[in-house]
């Protein structure tokens, strides 16, 4: 597909997470789990830092920081809403390194809910 969505959803980036990039608030947990993988994809480290919960985000995040990986493939695992304001996503996302190695983190990622928008909180258990 012509512009496809980084996050694998099977739609358009301008139909998916191009409007979260631009400031729209993600709906659900996966939503945000998925605009953050983009991200990720197409180096862009304010809106990662910008939904990253203000008590686990780093200091800074750069560019420079993000290259040397390439973001290959995203698979949403499970999504589940615990309450209103806290939610887990579990994922596999394939990767390769400057180095050229393929790998793959497994990630069990705590959102909560924060002045009405979801944010990453942490990974509950890599594997």
């Amino acid at each position: 597909m012509k512009n496809a969505c980084p996050c694998y959803s099977g739609k358009t980036y301008a139909g998916c997470c191009q409007p979260l990039h631009d400031g729209l608030a993600a709906p659900d947990a996966e939503r945000l789990m998925r605009s953050r993988y983009s991200a990720y994809a197409l180096k862009l480290p304010a809106y990662i830092l910008q939904t990253w919960h203000v008590d686990t985000r780093p200091a800074t995040l750069t560019q420079e920081d993000l290259s040397g990986i390439k973001w290959l493939k995203l698979q949403v695992l499970s999504h589940e809403q615990v309450d209103a304001e806290t939610a887990f996503v579990k994922f596999v996302a394939s990767f390769q390194n400057g180095q050229q190695k393929k790998a793959q983190l497994t990630e069990h990622s705590r959102f909560k809910k924060v002045d009405a928008r979801w944010v990453y909180v942490d990974d509950q258990g890599k594997t």
